[in-house]
């Protein structure tokens, strides 16, 4: 687990903006962000979509060279901009069962994501019931859920994003982010 800052946070359709004086490999992540929608503490896997007011389209931008010379994530996960979300949040009732929802990602057009939530290690309820036990989640916190194969920094050579470069993340029943990539 790990925690992002809020100014990590960004747009549907904003630019993520790499500073290349402190990272070089930057990489993408789609993942289901979970909107918690009222406090959640030592809650049961069973109650835990209880909580949910709803689920949004989370790219968790990861500076994979800063995560880990740090030994932990933190840093290279909270740059400005490095939290794309959007471009709507679609509440429960209206989402049904996040158990099931496709996942992709592509970077120029080219589909690098491609999976459902089905595939998870962790379902949602696990995930928040989980959490639930060590901190209390308030109305308005966001819980990524992770992310599926197909991340740059894992390929056959390593891939990184650069100035130039589009990402769409797309989760079915939510919609699509499209965020240019520059540098600051």
């Amino acid at each position: 687990m790990f925690g992002k800052f809020p100014s990590s946070v960004t747009g549907p359709s904003d630019p993520i903006v790499i500073n290349f004086a402190v990272a070089s490999r930057v990489d993408w992540e789609v993942e289901l962000a979970v909107v918690i929608g009222r406090r959640a503490r030592d809650i049961s896997v069973e109650r835990a979509l209880d909580y949910v007011f709803g689920y949004t389209v989370a790219n968790d931008v990861s500076a994979r060279d800063v995560q880990f010379s740090d030994g932990q994530w933190t840093r290279g996960k909270s740059f400005d901009s490095f939290c794309p979300l959007g471009p709507v949040i679609v509440t429960a009732d209206e989402l049904g069962s996040p158990d099931h929802l496709r996942l992709t990602t592509r970077v120029n057009g080219e589909t690098m994501q491609d999976d459902t939530t089905r595939n998870m290690i962790f379902g949602v309820a696990e995930l928040l019931s989980f959490c639930s036990r060590s901190f209390t989640l308030e109305p308005g916190d966001l819980v990524l859920t992770g992310t599926p194969s197909g991340c740059g920094e894992f390929m056959d050579p390593p891939r990184s994003l650069a100035p130039g470069d589009v990402v769409e993340s797309s989760i079915d029943g939510i919609g699509t982010l499209r965020n240019p990539v520059r540098a600051r």
